[in-house]
C-alpha cells in the first residue's frame, strides 16, 4: 500500500474545509461518529497515513486508492460489513470534498465505482436463557439500594422493550406512560418508535420511579457509591458497566447489552409474534435485519441433523 499512501505533509485544512471533519459533524449521533471515525482510522492504517483521519488530505483520494484499500481489507480477513463501512465512509468523505470544491466531479464519480464486498457473518453474541434473565433480576433484587431498582428497570427495558444500549441514556421521564406501559424511544436516524413494558418490566420501572421521584429529566440517573441519585444522564459505558456488575453477581457468563436485544427478538419470534411486528418493535429499518436474529431456522436445521445417525461407539464405553 505504500505506493498509494496519501501524503500528510503540510498543515491540515481548517475544520470548515476539512472533508472528514465536515462529514463527521454532519452525522446524526455520537455512536455514528464513533463508528465512522473507527472506519476511517482503519483506512488510514491501510494507506500508511497515520491514525488521525483529520490529518489526511482526503481531497487527494482517487479511484485507485479506494480500490487498493478494498483489496487490502479483503486480504486482512475482515468481515464484509467492516469493509463495506470503510468504503461507505470513504464515499462520504469524498462527497464532502466534492461539495467543498476540493475534488472534481469526475474524480468523485470514478471513486464511487468501487463496489462493496458481498457476504455476511453470523451475528456475534448470544441469547440469554430465561434462567439467566431471572438470575440477573434476582441480583438486582438483592441490592436494596436505588441502584438495584434502577438496574432492574434498565434490564427490563433492554429485554422486554428491546432497546439498544445507546437508547437508554436518551430516555426522559415524559417518554413513559405508566398507565399504558408505553415508552417512546428515539432510535437510529432520529426515528421514534413505541414499545410496551409489560409482564414485570412495568413493575420494575414503577419501583425505580418510586425511588427516582417525579421530577422532569432523564428517566435513568447515575447512583453514586453512597446510594445517592445524581441528576444527570447515564453514559453508554455506565449501562455496559452495570450489566457486567449484575452478571458477575448473578453468576451469568459474559454478555453484551445487545445480547438482551437479540434475546428479545428471538424470544418474541419463538413465541409466535409476527416478524413484521417484531421489526417495528425493534426499530429495524428492514425485516431482513430482524430475520438475522430468528432462531427458528437454526432449530429446524438442528432437528433435521438429528435424523442422521453415525454408527460410532465411544472408545470410553468400550474400555469400560
Amino acid at each position: 500500500m505504500s505506493e498509494l499512501a496519501l501524503t500528510t505533509a503540510g498543515e491540515p485544512l481548517p475544520a470548515d474545509r476539512n472533508p472528514a471533519a465536515v462529514y463527521l459533524a454532519g452525522l446524526s449521533s455520537d455512536k455514528s461518529r464513533r463508528a465512522i471515525l473507527g472506519a476511517l482510522r482503519l483506512v488510514c492504517a491501510a494507506l500508511g497515513a497515520g491514525d488521525d483521519p483529520l490529518q489526511v488530505p482526503w481531497q487527494e483520494l482517487r479511484y485507485q486508492h479506494v480500490a487498493a484499500i478494498r483489496a487490502h481489507l479483503l486480504e486482512s480477513g475482515l468481515a464484509p460489513a467492516t469493509i463495506n463501512l470503510a468504503i461507505s465512509s470513504l464515499r462520504g468523505v469524498a462527497k464532502e470534498a466534492y461539495s467543498l470544491g476540493l475534488m472534481s466531479g469526475e474524480d468523485y464519480q470514478r471513486l464511487r465505482l468501487v463496489k462493496g464486498v458481498r457476504g455476511e457473518r453470523l451475528p456475534a453474541g448470544r441469547c440469554l436463557s430465561s434462567g439467566e434473565i431471572a438470575a440477573l433480576m434476582q441480583a438486582c433484587a438483592n441490592d436494596h439500594s436505588a441502584a438495584g431498582a434502577r438496574d432492574a428497570a434498565i434490564i427490563g427495558c433492554l429485554y422486554v422493550g428491546g432497546l439498544r444500549r445507546s437508547e437508554i441514556p436518551e430516555l426522559d421521564l415524559n417518554d413513559y406512560d405508566s398507565e399504558t406501559g408505553e415508552l417512546a424511544v428515539r432510535g437510529k436516524g432520529n426515528k421514534e418508535r413505541r414499545v410496551y413494558l409489560n409482564n414485570g418490566a412495568g413493575a420494575a420501572l414503577a419501583d425505580w420511579l418510586a425511588v427516582r421521584g417525579a421530577e422532569p429529566g432523564p428517566l435513568f440517573l447515575p447512583v453514586n457509591k453512597g446510594g445517592h441519585i445524581q441528576w444527570r444522564r447515564l453514559s453508554d459505558q455506565a449501562v455496559y458497566g452495570l450489566l457486567q456488575k449484575r452478571a458477575a453477581e448473578a453468576g451469568v457468563r459474559d454478555f453484551s447489552p445487545h445480547d438482551l436485544r437479540r434475546t428479545f427478538v428471538g424470544d418474541l419470534l419463538d413465541a409466535g409474534a409476527d416478524i413484521s411486528t417484531v421489526q417495528k418493535l425493534a426499530g429495524h429499518a428492514s425485516v431482513i435485519t430482524t430475520q438475522r436474529y430468528d432462531r427458528r431456522p437454526e432449530e429446524a436445521k438442528r432437528k433435521a441433523a438429528s435424523l442422521l445417525h453415525l454408527p460410532y461407539r465411544s472408545r470410553r464405553l468400550v474400555r469400560g
